[in-house]
C-alpha cells in the first residue's frame, strides 16, 4: 500500500492521532495546518487523497475544494468538520467532497471511509475494458477515459459524478432509490446520507442538462428517486 494522502488540520492533537492510525493501517500522510498552504501543496504534489478540515487560517476549507475541484476534478476529497449541521454537509457535497465526516468521529470509521474511498478511486481508474461507451443526447461517455465530451469538449466531472452518471445511463427509464444509488455507486460501506445523491445529482445537472431547471437527462420521480430519461445506445 503506497497511497499519499494530505491530511489538513490546524488542531495537532487530532491531526497527531489520525496521522497515527492512518500510518499504522499503511498509508504515507502529509499533514498541513494552514489552507492557503494547502492549496500551494496540492498544486506541486500528487496525492491519492485528501482529507480536510474546515475551519483552518489562511484559507478555510470551502476555499480548499473549491481549488481541488476547479484543478483536480478526479482526487478523492474527504471532508473532516465539527459542523455536523445539513446546511453544511450539503455545501460541502455541492461543492464535490466526495464523503463528510462529522467530528467527533471513531478513528476507525475514518480510517475504513478513508480505505472505501481510495478502493472506488482504484475501480475507476481501472474499470473493466468490457464497460462500453454510451452515447445520448449529443454527449459521449467513455469509461475508459473516463471521460464525458459534448463534441470535442471536455465536460469536468468528479470521481463520484461520473460514476453516478454511467450507473443511470446503464439503466435508461429505470428509476433508483437514493439509497439503491449510495448502494451502487458510493458502496455498501458507505453511511447511507441520502442527501449526497441529491447534491450530486444537482451537480450533474448544472454540467450536462439544456436547462437544469428542468431536466430531461435525469429525470426526478416523485416518491422514488431518479431515472435516466435521455436514452442511451453503446459507442463500441
Amino acid at each position: 500500500m503506497n497511497e499519499h494522502l494530505l491530511l489538513v488540520e490546524d488542531e495537532d492533537a487530532i491531526a497527531d492521532v489520525m496521522q497515527l492510525h492512518l500510518t499504522e493501517a499503511g498509508y504515507s500522510v502529509q499533514r498541513e495546518s494552514d489552507g492557503a498552504r494547502a492549496m500551494r501543496v496540492i498544486d506541486a504534489q500528487q496525492f491519492d487523497l485528501v482529507l480536510l478540515d474546515l475551519m483552518l487560517p489562511g484559507a478555510d476549507g470551502w476555499d480548499v475544494c473549491r481549488h481541488i475541484r476547479a484543478r483536480r476534478d478526479h482526487l478523492p476529497l474527504m471532508i473532516l468538520s465539527a459542523r455536523s449541521a445539513e446546511a453544511h454537509r450539503v455545501l460541502g457535497l455541492e461543492l464535490g467532497a466526495d464523503d463528510y465526516l462529522p467530528k467527533p468521529f471513531s478513528m476507525l470509521e475514518m480510517v475504513a471511509r478513508v480505505r472505501a474511498l481510495l478502493r472506488r478511486a482504484e475501480h475507476s481508474r481501472n474499470p473493466p475494458s468490457s464497460l462500453p461507451e454510451l452515447r445520448f443526447d449529443g454527449l459521449r461517455l467513455d469509461p475508459l477515459r473516463r471521460e464525458l465530451r459534448r463534441g470535442e469538449t471536455l465536460v469536468p466531472l468528479t470521481l463520484r459524478e461520473f460514476d453516478l452518471l454511467y450507473f443511470l445511463a446503464r439503466h435508461p427509464g429505470q428509476a433508483f432509490s437514493r439509497a439503491a444509488l449510495l448502494g451502487h455507486v458510493w458502496g455498501s460501506s458507505f453511511d447511507g446520507y441520502e442527501h449526497t445523491v441529491n447534491s450530486h445529482i444537482n451537480r450533474l445537472r448544472t454540467k450536462i442538462e439544456t436547462n437544469p431547471q428542468d431536466p430531461h437527462l435525469i429525470e426526478t420521480v416523485w416518491g422514488i428517486g431518479y431515472r435516466f430519461g435521455g436514452g442511451s445506445q453503446g459507442g463500441r
